[in-house]
C-alpha cells in the first residue's frame, strides 16, 4: 500500500485487477479543503492513459510486479521478442504492452521486463539511451550550441529535434522518459 500523496512517475498501481501507470502527477490545495492529487495514469494492457483524482489521505494498492533482465531480439509481425537473460526462454510482448518504450527500443538491448502473475505486462527502459541518427538535413557552418534546433530520424524510426550541429550518422544520447536531445556520444 502506499499514500496517494506519495505517488511518482512510474510507480505501478492495482485499481480494482487493473494495472496502471503513474504517468504525471500534481498535488491540487483548494482554499477551503483537503487536497487532491491529480493524476494521468496509463492502463499498462490497453495502452490507454485516463485522468483520476485521489485525496491525499487515500491509500492505494501497488501492483505486484516481477522485474527481469530481458535482452530484444526482433519484431515478429505484431509481437516483440524478448529473451530472459536467466533461462533463455523466449517472449512474446505486444505493441500495447511496450507502449511508448517502442520509439526507443533497438535490437540486443537489455531491459527490465514486467511481469504480473506470470504475463508480461511491460518494459522499464534505461533512463538514456544511444542511438544512431540516420537522417537529418546537414549543419550550417556557424551553427552553435545555443542556436536552434531541427528534426532528426533515429535508427529506431524515431523522429527527435536535435541541436542544429549534430550530423547525420553521429551517435546521440536520448532521454528515454521525454524523447529529448541530451548530447552527442563520442565514437
Amino acid at each position: 500500500m502506499i499514500d496517494s500523496s506519495d505517488l511518482k512517475r512510474g510507480v505501478l498501481l492495482d485499481l480494482e485487477g487493473i494495472i496502471y501507470e503513474v504517468v504525471d502527477y500534481s498535488r491540487h490545495k483548494p482554499g477551503k479543503g483537503a487536497t487532491n492529487i491529480k493524476t494521468r495514469i496509463r492502463n499498462i494492457k490497453l495502452d490507454t492513459t485516463i485522468e483520476k483524482t485521489f485525496d491525499a489521505s487515500m491509500r492505494l494498492k501497488l501492483a505486484e510486479v516481477d522485474q527481469k533482465d530481458m535482452q530484444y531480439l526482433y519484431k515478429e509481425g505484431g509481437n516483440y521478442v524478448f529473451m530472459d537473460m536467466e533461462s533463455y526462454e523466449q517472449q512474446f510482448f505486444t505493441a500495447a504492452a511496450l507502449g511508448s518504450s517502442i520509439k526507443f527500443l533497438k535490437e540486443n538491448m537489455v531491459i527490465f521486463a514486467l511481469i504480473h502473475k506470470g504475463e508480461p505486462i511491460g518494459v522499464q527502459l534505461p533512463n538514456a539511451v544511444d542511438l544512431k541518427i540516420i537522417e537529418t538535413v546537414p549543419g550550417i557552418k556557424g551553427d552553435t550550441v545555443t542556436g536552434g534546433s531541427k528534426p532528426a530520424t533515429l535508427e529506431t524510426g524515431t523522429v527527435v529535434q536535435v541541436p542544429l550541429f549534430v550530423l547525420e550518422g553521429e551517435i546521440v544520447k536520448i532521454d528515454t522518459r521525454t524523447g529529448e536531445y541530451l548530447e552527442r556520444v563520442q565514437k
